[in-house]
This record gives C-alpha cells, sequence and structure tokens, in this order.
C-alpha cells in the first residue's frame, strides 16, 4: 500500500514538472523567442502587412477592402463606388462595432458545387453587372472580357489583389470618372502590377488598396 502511494506520488510530481516546463518553454519561451525574430527579420508582415497613407494605417496588403458608397435607406446592400477600382466579389466583408478597421465579420467561401444554381445565378448577376459598371462612352465591355476573378470570389472571401485583366478591365470607367487620362490610369495599374513569386509561383496580381492609394494621389495632383 504504501509502495503503491510513493509511486503515485512520484508519477504525479514527475508530471506536474514536466507541465511547468514544458509550460514555460512552449508557452513563454517559444512565443518570446518567434516574437523576437519576426519583429528583427520581418516586422512589416510581424505587424500586420500594414499599409499607410498620409501617415495613417488604411489596411492591410493581406486583407481585402470594399468601396461602397454610403448605404442609402431601403438598401440592403451598398452600391459600390465606381470612382474607385473595385476587388472581387467577396462573402467575408462585412461591418460590425468591435473591429471598425477593416470591417471585419467573417470570412469563407460560397460553399457551392459548381453546377449549383444559386451559384450560377450568382456568377450571371455579377457578370451582368460588371459589364453594365464598365461599359463607358466608347468602351463596350463584352461578356468575353470579364475574367473569372471578377464574379467569383477567393476561398477565403478576402482576397486584396484581383488579375491584371480585372484591373485592366477597370480602367476606362475609373479613368472617366476621376476626370483623368486613361493612359495615365493605365500606367498606374502596370506599375502596380506584382509578377509571379520567383518568377514561377503563383499569377500576376495587382493590389487593390495600394492601386487605389495611387490613384488617389494622382487625382489630388
Amino acid at each position: 500500500m504504501n509502495i503503491s502511494v510513493r509511486s503515485t506520488a512520484r508519477l504525479l510530481g514527475a508530471g506536474l514538472r514536466a507541465l511547468l516546463v514544458l509550460s514555460v518553454v512552449c508557452g513563454v519561451l517559444y512565443p518570446l523567442a518567434v516574437t523576437g525574430l519576426g519583429q528583427a527579420l520581418f516586422p512589416h508582415q510581424a505587424n500586420g502587412s500594414e499599409i499607410t497613407s498620409n501617415g495613417k494605417v488604411v489596411g492591410s496588403a493581406l486583407i481585402g477592402q470594399r468601396y461602397d458608397l454610403p448605404l442609402k435607406k431601403g438598401e440592403e446592400t451598398p452600391a459600390p463606388d465606381l470612382k474607385w477600382f473595385q476587388p472581387r466579389p467577396s462573402n467575408g466583408l462585412g461591418t460590425n462595432s468591435v473591429n471598425t478597421r477593416y470591417q471585419l465579420i467573417l470570412s469563407g467561401a460560397t460553399n457551392r458545387a459548381g453546377d449549383n444554381a444559386e451559384l450560377i445565378q450568382w456568377i450571371k448577376d455579377a457578370k451582368a453587372a460588371v459589364i453594365r459598371d464598365n461599359s463607358v462612352d466608347g468602351h463596350r465591355v463584352r461578356p468575353s472580357d470579364v475574367p473569372p476573378d471578377a464574379v467569383t470570389s477567393s476561398g477565403s472571401g478576402l482576397d486584396p489583389a484581383i488579375s491584371p485583366e480585372y484591373a485592366d478591365l477597370q480602367v476606362p470607367r475609373v479613368a472617366k470618372l476621376n476626370g483623368l487620362d486613361e493612359a495615365a490610369v493605365q500606367r498606374l495599374v502596370d506599375r502596380h502590377t506584382d509578377g509571379r513569386v520567383l518568377g514561377f509561383v503563383g499569377e500576376p496580381q495587382v493590389n487593390v488598396l495600394k492601386l487605389n492609394i495611387a490613384l488617389k494621389a494622382l487625382d489630388e495632383t
């Protein structure tokens, strides 16, 4: 009986010591080491890849934002502010009273199969809206001009970037509504087009927030 009690006590003591050591190593030392290395080697990424404009943080390079007009009475969804380059459709951006910087409420994909009737209708409606919104005097958008990312959301619903094709599609509209030279706006898109990582990973893309910040600066000159 006494041997059993002593053995149990030793086991409990060893377990508690292991718990204490692992708590210190994994709960204190490791997080401090990782945080320190992140701040020392990758401070921009470690702090959320923040983007600033006029000395103020206006968003993150990793999280998409919407560019909408104020919500009107009777509207459930605000209309897009077409003076700005628009991101791809998003199911993840909403509003709440807590996260006011990015107005992020949730993220996620549509979770619909490719042959789902509801998804097909969403895409048809989105395509019609893209054609309508981006067709301006002297420039008619054709259905074949609309790239996939203009009418579909990403898996996360929070993509900060669009394809160069979608950005190019929006150039005539953005130039007209801002009273800017179309060639100047196109050069802006070209300068903000990032190529494939290491030359072969991923696809070329345009960060919408960075592009709109540059557009604002161009409009103010």
